[in-house]
């Protein structure tokens, strides 16, 4: 036991060290630190150093505790207003970005010989964008809080909700279970129900207790109420058959109008210093280079890879109506990081997919998650700048400095 942790600490260590490298050289060329991150994990994980194991049990808890105080901070710097304001292009971004991406990856699976619940399984794992990773960069860019970022916010988010009743439906293809209505239907509810309920209850319960909290004057009380009501709402969507990472972004959503929103987000923003990027390395170190020695893998992922990124970046146009940068939703949409895979796994683990298949897919992912940082980032630099002056990114709102400057 004692010899374990020892390991692990020993894992924790070359994990900050070298996602502290990689984010500030990726930055030193211009690119998010996201980036280097990701890259950080790849060279830790099992195709390179073989430190880091993403499916190492407490690796993966630490991961999801990243990605969920990472939407936490999203949701505390959302405000629900102004995302209802573009709800109407955002769900349009969201409902392309499920349709165009599956059709297209279901077509070039049966093109190349590929059917049953294979080609099902290729299609789906198109579908939803990792919000996490959308975010971030954005977020790294200082365009998070711009009418495009909210758009990409709200549609990564639809994405999840009907990545929850894609991932139900696929699974029971995958196992031969029979599909009902009734399913899907509880499976929909759930996800969107709970959104809805947890912001109407909550909105009105817990601003009270942090206000209670805010007159004891005790330092760092806030944070940690902020944190632990975070986590208690993504046990609460978990239970009722949603995402986690819904009931952390409905937690920020809530305590975005909290007078105390800044203190929260102050001790919040020191914690995620060290959770975040180790979701960001699981996810680069889930990567296995080896597996695409395959032939048949690359030829399948390439196509994959290639419909994906048409498929989201088509997708950011569906809001015609909308005047703003459609290119930068579409770029912004690209990614699919943790989410593909989990089709990927799924798939593997029920014998849908062979070796070559989940290659294929870890291929696509690994492609649209390493895509999209450096074309975001230079289309920031060099596309239209956004019409409303001062809107900036996270790191803008927590430490008053310029967009994407630390």
């Amino acid at each position: 036991m004692d010899h374990d942790f020892a390991g692990l600490l020993g894992v924790l260590v070359a994990v900050v060290f070298a996602t502290q490298v990689c984010g500030i050289a990726a930055q030193r060329i211009g690119q998010p630190a996201v980036l280097g991150e990701l890259l950080a994990g790849i060279l830790l994980g099992g195709s390179a150093l073989g430190i880091l194991d993403p499916n190492e049990r407490v690796i993966r808890s630490l991961a999801d505790i990243g990605v969920i105080i990472l939407l936490f901070e999203i949701g505390l710097h959302t405000n629900l207003k102004s995302l209802m304001r573009v709800g109407g292009a955002a769900l349009a971004v969201g409902s392309a970005g499920v349709v165009v991406p599956f059709g297209l990856g279901f077509f070039v699976a049966k093109l190349l010989g590929i059917d049953g619940p294979a080609a099902i399984i290729c299609g789906a794992a198109l579908t939803a964008t990792s919000v996490g990773i959308s975010a971030r960069v954005l977020s790294d860019l200082g365009q998070l809080d711009t009418d495009e970022g909210r758009i990409v916010l709200g549609a990564a988010v639809f994405d999840d909700v009907i990545g929850l009743i894609i991932l139900s439906v696929v699974g029971a293809i995958a196992t031969g279970s029979a599909i009902t209505f009734r399913s899907v239907a509880v499976t929909t509810g759930a996800a969107i129900g709970f959104v809805v309920v947890a912001v109407f209850i909550a909105s009105r319960a817990i601003p009270p207790v942090f206000k209670l909290a805010d007159r004891l004057d005790n330092a760092g009380t806030l944070g940690a109420l902020g944190l632990a009501f975070a986590f208690l709402l993504a046990w609460l969507a978990d239970m009722a058959g949603s995402a986690m990472i819904i009931g952390a972004f409905s937690a920020g959503l809530v305590l975005h109008t909290t007078a105390q929103r800044m203190q929260i987000e102050k001790s919040t923003t020191t914690i995620a210093h060290f959770f975040v990027p180790i979701f960001f390395a699981a996810v680069g170190a889930a990567v296995n280079l080896r597996s695409l020695s395959n032939p048949a893998a690359l030829k399948i992922g390439s196509a994959l890879l290639v419909v994906g990124v048409i498929g989201k970046f088509v997708a950011g146009y569906a809001p015609f109506w909308f005047k703003g940068q459609k290119s930068l939703i579409g770029i912004a949409m690209i990614p699919r990081g943790e989410v593909g895979l989990i089709f990927a796994s799924m798939g593997l683990a029920t014998g849908a997919l062979d070796i070559g298949m989940f290659s294929a897919i870890t291929l696509m992912v690994m492609g649209t998650t390493f895509i999209a940082p450096p074309l975001l980032s230079r289309y920031a630099r060099t596309g239209a700048p956004s019409d409303t002056p001062g809107r900036g990114g996270i790191d803008d709102l927590v430490t008053g400095s310029e967009p994407g400057k630390l």
